[in-house]
């Protein structure tokens, strides 16, 4: 596994639910359907407020931000902070209550065509000459494309291409005031 990308966010749980509270706000909008019922529910089932699991989950949309703007290096951001599909990012759970990142499938392609074409150890190792890997968000697979070289090339990197699993990771937390979340971008 190689990181690509890595993010973290906090975000103060009490402020953030004045915001949401506030006439007006915005900030309801910038969850998807999905991630509002699931915060609601957790809420429910621990008796607690919505807002501190919404908080959470801003955390974790901030920090794939941050972990997408660093896997980009020096590559200009195809979005502006007026712009970013914040409900197209998902913070959501799987069957096991476990947070994941789900990504809308336009952001997705909008966001893999932003990455830059990278060099990958993994990719060398799989194919068994150095390659190219183009970097991308959430689950998928991506072809390597091996080098031309002017000289005889080993008999394992006679494949043209092999397919890599791209993954976004995400750690939530929240203890007293404020949410916390890590986000990861691996090959």
């Amino acid at each position: 596994m190689s990181v690509l990308g890595l993010g973290h966010d906090v975000v103060d749980v009490s402020a953030f639910a004045e915001q949401l509270a506030e006439p007006g706000s915005r900030m309801r909008g910038l969850f998807s359907v999905r991630e509002v019922r699931q915060a609601g529910e957790r809420a429910r089932r621990k008796n607690d407020d919505e807002s501190t699991h919404l908080a959470a989950k801003w955390a974790g949309k901030e920090a794939v931000l941050k972990a997408w703007c660093d896997a980009l290096g020096d590559m200009p951001n195809p979005y502006t902070i007026e712009n970013f599909p914040w409900n197209g990012i998902e913070i959501v759970d799987d069957s096991r209550g476990r947070p994941c990142v789900a990504l809308r499938p336009d952001v997705e392609r909008k966001l893999r065509a932003s990455l830059p074409p990278v060099a990958s150890r993994n990719s060398a190792e799989m194919s068994g000459a150095p390659g190219l890997v183009r970097m991308g968000p959430a689950v998928m697979r991506m072809p390597i494309v091996t080098p031309v070289s002017t000289g005889p090339a080993p008999a394992a990197a006679s494949s043209a291409s092999v397919s890599l699993v791209f993954r976004w990771h995400v750690s939530l937390s929240h203890d007293g005031g404020i949410a916390s979340a890590v986000a990861m971008l691996t090959v």
